[in-house]
């Protein structure tokens, strides 16, 4: 399996990357909530998916990699593409059935699955720290979101499901050759979500929609392209288990837009559940440039040797 070298400065962007495509996501979610308000959710998930397209593809004209295009229908690239069309709909599946608190619950424990993907697959060494940051980081999950007991059920596995469909997802990214650029990867998935969630707006039916929703559609697609390429750059660049607890920072996003948009409020559990998420992700950070000044230390005094 492909793991390309990983560095300090790599991880770095590897962190801010995954923070900026958790940012990108919950502002999708955030309008894709609003505009479900009237339309169907599969024809809002087609819709979105094929502006989406369209964006991607004239990204990918515009950076010049027209002829690199084929690359999307690459064994390892279409793979990952139907992956993420089935933990989409696993977990959009899920959602309609599940309160919110538990679906986000059990979407936001991907990051522990990632830890373990990377620990067997990637032959990576996170540590404790990092196993502990994870486990606060979840910890701190369940204090937000307070699940409630009785949304445990068939759908919950489902939503479980998908959240390892996810898991695996990133997993998959590591084995893209690195030659085939991401802009290509993301042109993959959105038409897979797309062509997928086209089949299920056949069954569920259309309704005839204002140019004002298509507006905002266009306006989620941009931020879901953002959000899919910089996950993909971020599997591409720095070490899964390091960048795997910052997925939390989706949470924090939602709170924020929460309060700025529909004015929810936090209570003191949430709180909480906030403190311990960003404690985690800080203690991740100040690992890491531990293991750094470390690691340059010990080349230092390798030189002098």
């Amino acid at each position: 399996m492909h793991s390309p070298p990983t560095n300090s400065a790599a991880n770095r962007r590897g962190i801010w990357m995954m923070v900026g495509a958790m940012a990108g996501f919950v502002v999708n979610d955030a309008i894709v909530k609003h505009v479900s308000e009237g339309m169907p959710s599969a024809q809002l998930i087609f819709l979105r998916g094929a502006l989406a397209s369209l964006l991607v593809l004239g990204m990918a004209c515009a950076l010049g990699v027209r002829r690199q295009l084929r690359h999307a229908l690459h064994p390892r690239v279409a793979s990952r593409a139907a992956v993420d069309a089935c933990a989409t709909v696993m977990y959009l599946l899920s959602l309609f059935h599940l309160p919110l608190g538990n679906a986000t619950a059990i979407n936001l424990a991907a990051p522990l699955f990632m830890v373990v993907f990377a620990v067997w697959f990637l032959k990576e060494r996170p540590g404790a720290a990092r196993w502990l940051a994870v486990a606060v980081g979840f910890a701190g999950v369940l204090c937000v979101v307070q699940p409630r007991s009785d949304g445990f059920n068939a759908w919950a596995l489902l939503c479980l499901a998908g959240t390892l469909f996810h898991a695996t997802r990133d997993l998959l990214t590591r084995r893209i050759d690195p030659a085939i650029p991401s802009i290509v990867v993301t042109l993959s998935t959105a038409v897979a979500v797309t062509l997928l969630s086209g089949a299920m707006s056949l069954a569920q039916g259309w309704q005839p929609f204002a140019p004002v929703q298509l507006a905002w559609l266009a306006a989620a697609s941009v931020f879901l392209v953002a959000g899919y390429f910089l996950i993909i750059q971020c599997m591409r660049q720095g070490e899964v288990s390091l960048t795997a607890p910052f997925r939390y920072s989706a949470l924090l996003f939602a709170v924020v837009l929460g309060y700025l948009v529909w004015g929810d409020v936090p209570n003191a559990w949430a709180w909480c559940g906030i403190a311990l998420l960003v404690g985690s992700g800080l203690y991740v950070v100040h690992d890491q440039r531990g293991r750094t000044a470390r690691a340059q230390r010990l080349a230092l005094e390798a030189q002098t040797d």
